[in-house]
């Protein structure tokens, strides 16, 4: 295999725009560890602290669709530059929240700015690639969507204990104003792809319910044990999606989603390996952190901890997962990939509080290895073969069914462990069974996960002789 070495100019625009998005990956996770800390601060109950981390990741999802408009309309750059602004300015107004409804409002803000964020960048990097080099720069900006969750946590914990909770927000200014300059003095322009394009609202309207409907859904049942809210906002999100369908066939082209992106066999079995890399990845990152505390009886910082073999398991492998989707196509990168995600999760199925350390940190890392090639090349591929107007649409088709497929992940584990709980006096034996019920549930996903795999981009027929 020759090595191709990309441009330095394009890697280093990919720099910067990774570390202007960085913050706000960590932001997505940071607050989560502090969520009881908090209740106790402002003097809340669980519940409605809870709606800091709900509404964040509601307004993200309700936020996606405008990002395709906007990029289109207008220069990336600006897009981007604001879009990073707008975050930094809700999280200087968290970190000063005077009480609890202050807090959500901010944070709700917060998430918006986010959802422009990462649909813009995705945008973005595609333009900059080129069909030839986009695996590989593609993992330079999975670094803060893999890297910003793993490290959260522990930022979260560390702060907590050394510093007062307003941290938990102002931690994201220095890294975006560092940006920001640099983004400034550095990045190019990026042309708008479409200057006459009208803000569509009922489709935004109509992508934003099916998004924020299906996340408030399984999180109201996941979160609250609300069953009649939850599957209220999952029939109103299913409704939304039908008419979402009707909408987009009668516009065509000139829907926001356009229906011809399914079309392309590439991206429609990126788009629903993205929906159960959710399932198979998201799931267990919520799982991995309870199952050290509830089962290892370790507290969260060192459950935090325990979670960096994974980490570095994926950048490891983070290089060579983008190089061999440029070279070899997604399909062989991916399936590999999932071999390797079922072998470092298949022993959570059996580990219990007598484990090993050093063997749960070795499986973690293989794991990380694993997980590293698979969402990356996936999204890579989504993009394969479409013309420029496409690639906005694909950005913020690729966002939704990653937000929503994240969301049920959690939201389907978590309930396959509490159901196993179900009726049963909580004893070691039993919770820790609950937990192998959770990661099996998980495996079976990653199982299934393969049949989306096998209609990917593979580029060995295309070169063989």
């Amino acid at each position: 295999m020759t090595k191709e070495k990309l441009p330095q100019g394009i890697v280093g625009i990919s720099l910067i725009l990774v570390l202007g998005a960085f913050p706000s990956m960590l932001d997505a996770t940071i607050v989560n560890i502090a969520v009881n800390d908090l209740a106790k601060l402002f003097s809340t109950t669980f519940a409605v602290m809870q709606w800091v981390v709900t509404g964040y990741t509601l307004a993200l999802g309700i936020a996606v669709p405008f990002s395709g408009w906007l990029i289109q309309k207008f220069d990336g750059k600006k897009v981007f530059m604001n879009a990073l602004g707008l975050f930094l300015l809700s999280s200087l107004l968290s970190g000063l929240a005077w009480n609890i409804q202050s807090l959500i409002a901010f944070r709700v803000l917060q998430g918006f700015a986010s959802g422009l964020l990462i649909p813009t960048l995705t945008t973005m990097i595609v333009q900059l690639a080129g069909p030839s080099n986009l695996g590989r720069l593609m993992s330079i900006v999975g670094i803060p969507v893999v890297f910003g969750p793993i490290v959260g946590p522990i930022i979260g914990g560390l702060i907590l204990q050394h510093l007062s909770w307003h941290w938990l927000f102002f931690v994201n200014l220095p890294l975006g104003i560092i940006a920001l300059l640099l983004m400034q003095w550095k990045l190019p322009k990026f042309a708008a792809t479409n200057t006459k394009a009208k803000m569509d609202w009922l489709g935004v309207l109509l992508l934003a319910l099916i998004s924020g409907m299906f996340i408030f859904g399984v999180t109201e049942i996941k979160g609250s044990g609300n069953q009649i809210t939850g599957i209220l906002s999952l029939a109103i999100g299913a409704l939304s999606l039908l008419a979402y369908v009707f909408y987009a066939w009668k516009r065509k082209e000139r829907a926001l989603i356009p229906l011809n992106l399914f079309g392309s066999k590439n991206f429609s079995a990126a788009f629903i390996a993205l929906f159960l890399a959710g399932f198979a990845t998201n799931g267990p990152m919520l799982l991995f952190p309870m199952f050290f505390q509830n089962v290892r009886g370790l507290n969260v910082i060192t459950s935090a901890l325990w979670l960096i073999p994974q980490g570095v398991g994926m950048l490891v492998t983070r290089p060579l997962v983008g190089k061999l989707t440029d070279k070899i196509g997604a399909r062989f990168v991916v399936l590999p990939s999932i071999a390797v995600t079922i072998l470092g999760t298949l022993p959570f199925v059996f580990f219990n509080v007598g484990t090993g350390q050093w063997l749960i940190w070795l499986v973690l890392f293989v794991r990380g290895m694993g997980v590293g090639g698979v969402t990356i090349p996936v999204m890579s591929d989504s993009y394969v073969g479409l013309e420029k107007p496409q690639v906005p649409q694909a950005s913020i088709a690729t966002r939704i069914i990653q937000n929503v497929g994240a969301a049920f992940g959690s939201a389907i584990l978590a309930t396959v462990v509490s159901s196993a709980l179900s009726g049963k006096m909580d004893t070691a034996a039993n919770i820790t069974g609950a937990y192998h019920a959770g990661f099996l549930a998980s495996l079976i996903f990653m199982v299934i996960g393969i049949i989306p795999a096998l209609f990917l981009t593979n580029k060995l027929r295309s070169t063989a002789p």
